[in-house]
């Protein structure tokens, strides 16, 4: 089984399987233990019953520690694996991941948004979020897509379907803070045909004075006011 203890001191492993630096889960590590505790107090069972006898009783279970738990829930929100992976990393049969991942997404998510570190997804209210600020207003916004089932509604397989990565695909819009690298907000989901710059468009970012935006080809004609808007350039092939 994979735990937080053999993982703690691999941090390039540690990075890539889970978006965070050993340090930054440890300062996460409370917050989610305190959620956890508000919703499953130690004398309550999981269903939220009396307890008959104290916790750890009984047959014992493979994600005991918290630490664990947290590991668990940050690998299956970085790598989205089929849970039937996520068991075998864990030593837990797939129905047995589908229950966790339901029991602790919505506890991580409070954890971090009790710490500030969820990205805003008002676009209105970009200006004065402390995630956009920190280190200097300097963004970059880019559309991001991820893989769906194939819809089995015809229309439906024609608007998700993204020519760009041919398949089917659910869209967002991000928008990152270039100094932390932190993704500050980010935009209700879209289908996968849906243009970058209409996504923007229909619901117009507001942005801090006198902020710059780095943007590719996917928003080229995007040109928000008061903001210094850029676009990097391949450098020319050169012919030998």
């Amino acid at each position: 089984m994979l735990t937080y203890a053999q993982l703690k001191d691999k941090s390039k492993e540690f990075l890539a399987a889970t978006g965070l630096r050993p340090d930054e889960f440890e300062r996460l590590l409370p917050a989610f233990a305190t959620q956890y505790d508000q919703r499953y107090p130690a004398d309550k069972t999981m269903k939220g019953q009396p307890r008959q006898r104290q916790r750890g009783g009984g047959v014992k279970g493979v994600l005991t520690k918290l630490e664990d738990k947290l590991l668990f829930i940050l690998i299956y929100e970085k790598a989205y694996p089929l849970q039937t992976m996520q068991g075998l990393q864990f030593d837990l049969s797939q129905p047995q991941v589908n229950e966790w991942v339901h029991r602790l997404m919505p506890l991580l998510r409070q954890a971090l948004a009790e710490l500030g570190m969820t990205p805003v997804r008002d676009p209105q209210a970009v200006p004065t979020d402390p995630l956009v600020n920190e280190a200097g207003a300097d963004l970059v916004i880019d559309g991001t897509e991820r893989r769906r089932q194939r819809p089995k509604d015809a229309q439906q397989q024609r608007q998700s379907y993204s020519g760009k990565k041919k398949s089917h695909t659910d869209k967002n819009i991000l928008l990152a803070n270039l100094h932390t690298t932190k993704v500050v907000y980010l935009s209700p989901t879209e289908v996968g045909k849906t243009h970058d710059k209409k996504m923007v468009d229909e619901r117009p970012i507001a942005y801090p004075t006198a902020a710059t935006l780095g943007k590719d080809t996917g928003f080229q004609g995007y040109h928000p006011s008061g903001v210094l808007t850029y676009q990097p350039k391949k450098s020319p092939k050169v012919r030998t």
